[in-house]
């Protein structure tokens, strides 16, 4: 299943109802697994990103749906990334001409 980087930042909104966050965070979870995909790490930071997650769905349009769905929300904004693993970066490359 593919994997997505996520790079998260609280909104106005979000910060605001900081005591919310872990709630929003559980159903995000039950949200992406109910379209079949999964937070697989979740990381507090600290820097010029707020929240670093690693999720896996079906699709980039199943990850593109999340993300816009959480977008929605008005509490985060995110920069999300494709990531291959290495076992899949190594595939890829062997494949160049």
């Amino acid at each position: 299943m593919p994997t997505y980087i996520s790079l998260v930042n609280y909104s106005d909104q979000g910060i605001r109802n900081i005591k919310d966050s872990p709630k929003r965070l559980d159903a995000a979870k039950k949200t992406l697994k109910d379209m079949g995909g999964e937070v697989k790490q979740f990381y507090l930071t600290m820097g010029a990103h707020d929240i670093v997650t690693v999720m896996e769905a079906p699709s980039d349009e199943t990850a593109a749906k999340f993300i816009l769905m959480l977008a929605a929300g008005g509490n985060v904004r995110t920069t999300t990334m494709k990531a291959f693993t290495e076992a899949e970066y190594r595939k890829l490359i062997s494949t160049l001409p």
